[in-house]
């Protein structure tokens, strides 16, 4: 799920598949839309920080950066009525690298050199 506020736009982590998250923060960040906050509850901390590293190494390396990384513990009430602490997580990302649709957002193979020929 993602929320659009009006400094950027969050994304909160849960039960789907982690790819499904890094194509959302990725497709944010590429919309110049400012930075995303990657949001995770309890056992879903693990995968928000799965996702952010997805985004950071493999997709838009070097052109990421990391704001304060902020957790926290809220208390929630269960479906016993009783009140649980559930840990949370807040990790903000912008985009620091080329503006997406200039001429390093897709980088084609370099030609052949003559060398490569014989």
């Amino acid at each position: 799920m993602t929320d659009h506020g009006p400094t950027g736009a969050t994304v909160f982590i849960g039960q789907k598949p982690t790819m499904t998250y890094v194509f959302q923060v990725v497709s944010q960040l590429n919309s110049g839309a400012g930075p995303v906050v990657v949001k995770a509850r309890g056992n879903a901390i693990g995968k928000a920080v799965d996702v952010v590293e997805v985004v950071r190494r493999r997709f838009l390396e070097g052109q990421v950066s990391l704001g304060t990384i902020v957790i926290d513990t809220e208390r929630l009430v269960n479906r016993e009525g009783r009140e649980a602490n559930v840990s949370s997580i807040a990790i903000p990302l912008s985009r620091t690298g080329p503006a997406p649709g200039g001429s390093a957002a897709i980088s084609s193979p370099p030609p052949p050199s003559e060398s490569s020929r014989h």
